[in-house]
Order: structure tokens, then C-alpha cells, then sequence
């Protein structure tokens, strides 16, 4: 059975943005059409809150593919030489069962979180968007700059980190990759977040860093860092403030802090979700709907969206003749 190994690398340079977002829109509507089967994630707290290990399996057809990406998440590496996101994604055809494909989970998260952040902005933004406040600077702010730059007209970004000197580095590489944008660190999150017209949460923290006081009229925000049902980038007033759409419900509902712990304020019940993005794309809620309106989506992550970002990769992999291939078991002799 050959199997197909991609690295980092080989990853990245398959899965540009823009052909990711294309694959993160089809996904989504499969799910939004039944199209796909996916449990909650299962996660391993690991002692001492240094860590966790994520497995998130999931079918999606199209493109009838079987994924499951193992992952650890380790926040403590930020700033360091290790990502704070490492794993593999592992593909399945659906037809005999067979592993077709191992690939960096590293950077199919970072490219595909970003992709799904890209298409809910180009969706709830307001079509002259150019303002973006980044909060954080780590991989998450390097590749939702690039969604940004896909989804709107981007001309001037703001970088606000609790590290200065990444702030820094996050400055410099934005302003080389991309010549002529105004790229600014600033010293405090309310600096970068007032007046913005996009605002991007892609933090580690626990504990809100934004404030629904600073946001202005008209913003969207995308907020992506937060994972737990114990860890949040929003305070309440900003999440009951916004018009929300999410990944999926269910998700949402069971894993999502930024939502959960304003609703157990009673600052609101479920039908404060709006939609879900998928929902969107097939026209069955509404969107933006005055200038004035802030929009929020909530990114938790799917497993589908890994799955659809390896079946991708690895199409491209196949016609560049890109990767590894190696020789496992699974076919047995007659």
C-alpha cells in the first residue's frame, strides 16, 4: 500500500491561501448539507497544564475522504524554535479503508484556520475593510495576514503582542512580504483594536484581551485563540455586542469559552448564534446587514476542514510528484 509522506515544507508551498479558502467554502457547505461526520475532539489534558494531545477524527464527501489529525498543543513554545501546534494528519480513502497520506499538522492548522477566518471575513466584512488590528503575533498572525490581504483590502495593520519583540519580528516579516503596507506595533490591544474595521484574536491567552467598549461601529472580528470551554479572548460585553457566527453549532455549544461563559452570565441563550459559516455560504442566513452592525465568527476548528485541506494537498502532491512514498501494509495475499 504506498503511502505519501509531506513535510512542513512540501505543505506549505502546496496550499497556498487562496486555493485554501476555495477548499475550506466546499467543506463548509458539505457540512452545512450533512455532508460530513465528525465527533467532538477528544482532548488529553496533559499534567501541569503544560499541554494537551487532540485527536479529531472526521468523513467528508465530497471528497469521500476519511482523515484523523493527532496533534499537541503546547502554548509555552511560542516565541521559540517549536510550534505551539505540532502532529500529523493522517488520510484515509474511503473506499477499501487504505492510509494514503501523512502530512504536517502544522502547517495544514495554520493555513486552514486562517482560510476558514479568510472566508468569514470576505463574507461579514464590510467590502472596503482595510484597517486590521492583529492581537498576537505569532504563526496564527503571519498566515491570518494573508487571508486578510485575500478577503479584503488591507492598508494598514496594527500589531498588538504581550512580547514586543515578536510584535517586532511580526513587523518585519509582514512589511518584506508585503512591500508598501503599513505595518505598525502598538503598544497596548485597545491601541490596535480602536477604530479598526477587522479585528484578529489569534492568541494564547485564557483570559479576554479584547473589549466589546473598544470595537467600533461596523467591525468584524475573527476570533480564532481560544479552544476551551475555560479560555476566552473576548469579554462578555464584546461577544453579546456582535452578531455571531460560528464553525458549528455543536462545537460552539460544548467547547467554545468566548460563548459559553457570557451565556452562564445570562447574557444570552444559544439563538445568539446567528449561523454557521456553511450556513452562510448556501444563502440560508442572513449576513451583514447594516454598515453599522459588528460581526464576530468564532473559529474553534474542524476536523473536516484538515481532512479537505490533506485531500487538496495531496491531489497537488500527486501532480508535482511532491513527497515520499513509502510502502505500508494493509493489502493482503491471495
Amino acid at each position: 500500500m504506498p503511502v505519501r509522506l509531506l513535510d512542513q515544507e512540501q505543505v506549505t508551498a502546496l496550499l497556498g491561501m487562496r486555493e485554501c479558502m476555495g477548499a475550506m467554502e466546499e467543506a463548509l457547505r458539505a457540512l452545512a448539507q450533512g455532508g460530513a461526520v465528525m465527533p467532538l475532539r477528544t482532548v488529553l489534558q496533559l499534567p501541569g497544564g503544560r499541554g494537551a494531545f487532540g485527536a479529531m477524527p472526521a468523513h467528508l464527501d465530497p471528497p469521500d475522504a476519511i482523515g484523523l489529525k493527532a496533534i499537541t498543543v503546547f502554548p509555552g513554545n511560542e516565541g521559540t524554535a517549536y510550534d505551539s501546534h505540532q502532529g500529523v494528519v493522517l488520510l484515509f480513502e474511503a473506499t477499501h479503508g487504505s492510509l494514503v497520506a501523512v502530512l504536517d499538522a502544522s502547517s495544514i492548522t495554520a493555513i486552514r484556520t486562517a482560510a476558514v477566518s479568510g472566508v468569514a471575513t470576505r463574507l461579514l466584512a464590510a467590502p472596503e475593510a482595510g484597517v486590521l488590528a492583529m492581537i498576537g503575533s505569532g504563526v496564527q498572525a503571519d498566515t491570518h495576514l494573508d487571508a486578510m490581504m485575500v478577503a479584503r483590502p488591507i492598508r494598514e495593520v496594527r500589531v498588538a503582542s504581550r512580547q514586543p519583540a515578536n510584535a517586532a519580528r511580526f513587523v518585519a516579516r509582514s512589511r518584506a512580504r508585503y512591500a508598501g503596507l503599513k505595518v505598525e506595533a502598538v503598544p497596548t490591544v485597545e491601541d490596535a483594536v480602536r477604530g479598526a474595521e477587522i479585528v484578529c484574536t489569534v492568541t494564547s491567552s485564557r483570559e479576554p484581551v479584547v473589549a466589546g467598549a473598544w470595537l467600533a461601529p461596523g467591525c468584524h472580528l475573527n476570533a480564532v485563540g481560544a479552544s476551551l470551554r475555560s479560555a476566552r479572548e473576548l469579554d462578555s460585553d464584546a461577544v453579546a455586542r456582535a452578531k455571531l457566527f460560528v464553525d458549528r453549532r455543536e462545537s460552539t455549544l460544548a467547547e467554545s469559552g468566548d460563548f459559553l461563559v457570557p451565556k452562564s452570565e445570562g447574557r444570552f441563550g444559544d439563538d445568539h448564534i446567528r449561523g454557521e459559516i456553511g450556513e452562510l455560504l448556501l444563502g440560508k442566513v442572513a449576513g451583514r446587514e447594516d454598515d453599522g452592525e459588528i460581526t464576530l465568527f468564532k473559529s474553534l476548528g474542524l476536523a473536516i476542514e484538515d481532512v479537505a485541506a490533506a485531500h487538496f494537498v495531496l491531489r497537488e502532491a500527486e501532480r508535482f510528484g511532491v513527497g515520499s512514498v513509502i510502502e505500508l501494509g494493509g493489502m493482503r495475499d491471495e
